[in-house]
């Protein structure tokens, strides 16, 4: 049986201003290949710092072990964090990684099309008839010339994922990426979204504050927790899974 993709232990982030602080804690998580993830909660519990610590974008205050375990070898994050090893990160994000945020984060003035070979390229990946597929799939066969601004809320997002999934990612990583459409095209997104990633055997974390669809689909939710000082000064989250 295959290791964690990710091992996390006794990993801290805390964020400090104007006299109140927040903190992360993680005592202990793994993530196995091929899993989907559910964070559920609501805006300020810490979705989004845990997210941005798993694409290795934010740096941890403090981290007993965070090992990143991808196509057989082992990669120790939290000595890379620790020796500045900026570049070698970035490596692992753009070759492993793939990412939906809520607002789709797709560049204007790019097409469709473009968009979505934005990975490939940076990679210098070739053009093997991946992006046209994923268009298929996603229903946006018929908008590759067309840029972000002439599609829908929906559409947009359905590109932000296909742009995730093309260079075959071994993580997407989605924050709230159906906060911006209707429930229904919400629902509806969503099962293409853990459709697709369960065909390629991609493992996926999603942050959202809804769980009823989420939990439909399959997804494990990790165990959190908040709780706030007497005072008010400190919040902190306590994730596990």
């Amino acid at each position: 049986m295959a290791g964690p993709i990710y091992e996390l232990k006794e990993v801290v982030k805390t964020r400090a201003g104007d006299g109140y602080s927040f903190r992360l804690r993680v005592p202990s998580l793994r993530i196995s290949p091929g899993e989907k993830i559910a964070l559920i909660g609501e805006s300020g519990c810490g979705k989004s710092t845990l997210l941005d610590m798993l694409a290795f974008v934010l740096q941890p205050s403090g981290c007993e072990r965070f090992r990143f375990n991808v196509e057989g070898k082992e990669h120790d994050i939290a000595r890379a964090w620790k020796r500045r090893r900026q570049n070698r990160l970035a490596a692992l994000r753009r070759r492993h990684l793939g990412y939906v945020m809520q607002t789709g984060g797709l560049l204007p003035y790019l097409t469709v099309r473009e968009n979505m070979e934005l990975s490939r390229r940076i990679l210098g990946m070739k053009d093997d008839g991946t992006v046209a597929a994923l268009a298929r799939e996603l229903g946006l066969h018929r908008h590759l010339e067309k840029r972000p601004g002439e599609l829908s809320t929906g559409e947009r997002q359905r590109v932000a994922i296909g742009r995730a999934l093309a260079h075959r990612p071994s993580i997407v990583i989605a924050d709230e990426p159906t906060a911006s459409v209707d429930p229904f095209a919400a629902e509806r997104i969503m099962a293409i979204f853990i459709e697709m990633v369960e065909a390629r055997n991609i493992t996926v974390i999603v942050a959202s504050h809804a769980w009823r669809h989420i939990k439909q689909l399959g997804l494990r939710r990790l165990a959190h927790h908040t709780r706030r000082s007497r005072d008010g000064s400190l919040a902190e989250t306590v994730v596990s899974g």
